[in-house]
């Protein structure tokens, strides 16, 4: 497999099979987890900005929290096709890339999960994006995102393939890890039934790319940007990261 830098198109062409996998994530456990901390940082209410919405399973989970009104955006306009489908209510979705955020008012807070960050290949990709957020979230607001880490690239996922079969679906998943740039590489094969009569499938091949980061490195490039990072927490708790953590959220402030 070649190396290739941020990979904007990463979802594009297999956005409702991608939705339809996506069906073992404990979504309403993340976006409790998520609102618990915002909660913890006074952000009950306002306006909410996810960053790589995606077709908006989080955006609903979040939206029924009691705010006000959610931003979603992500680049890949076949996921947010998917998205308007849910008909999400108060929900402004936007193609946008989030290297370029620019919106016309400031937000309360801002999350990007699902390793939406881990997308971003190059320091200076997220340094871009925390210099955004800093332009466009409010005094006070808060910044969570998450991010898978190099243990869990290197030790936990390796170089497995991962497959996953239905009747109407199936999925093969082709890892290998760059342990000198960080960077996972992965081939994601889908097959999605389109004619049950003569049992006839598509067939959609997607080559992803997602780096991981030394959370000191995070740190350093939140700090440069004028926001300040509170927390780094092993996912799903409020226990400090550990170089065993495989996923951690990162929690930030806008001072």
């Amino acid at each position: 497999m070649s190396e290739k830098p941020y990979n904007e198109n990463a979802y594009n062409g297999f956005a409702y099979c991608y939705d339809l996998f996506m069906d073992n994530i404990p979504y309403d456990m993340w976006a409790e987890y998520l609102y618990g901390i915002f909660r913890e940082q006074g952000i009950t209410e306002g306006t909410l900005l996810e960053l790589g919405c995606g077709t908006g399973t989080m955006t609903e989970h979040m939206r029924s929290k009691g705010y006000d009104s959610i931003i979603g955006l992500d680049c890949s306009e076949d996921m947010l096709m998917v998205a308007r489908d849910k008909d999400i209510p108060d929900a402004l979705l936007i193609q946008q890339d989030m290297r370029e955020l620019d919106l016309p008012y400031q937000v309360d807070a801002v999350y990007c999960v699902c390793d939406g960050m881990n997308y971003l290949l190059e320091p200076q990709d997220l340094q871009k994006v925390f210099d955004r957020v800093k332009r466009f979230l409010k005094a006070g607001g808060v910044f969570v995102f998450d991010m898978k880490t190099r243990h869990f690239y290197q030790d936990v996922l390796g170089n497995r393939m991962i497959a996953e079969n239905r009747d109407d679906a199936s999925f093969l998943w082709e890892n290998e890890y760059h342990e000198d740039t960080g960077i996972n590489e992965y081939l994601l094969t889908v097959y999605q039934l389109e004619d049950e009569e003569r049992d006839l499938f598509s067939r959609c091949d997607e080559l992803h790319y997602q780096k991981a980061y030394e959370p000191d490195e995070v740190r350093q490039l939140i700090q440069t940007s004028g926001l300040e990072c509170c927390e780094v927490y092993e996912a799903f708790t409020k226990k400090s990261a550990t170089p065993d953590s495989e996923r951690v959220y990162f929690v930030v402030k806008n001072k």
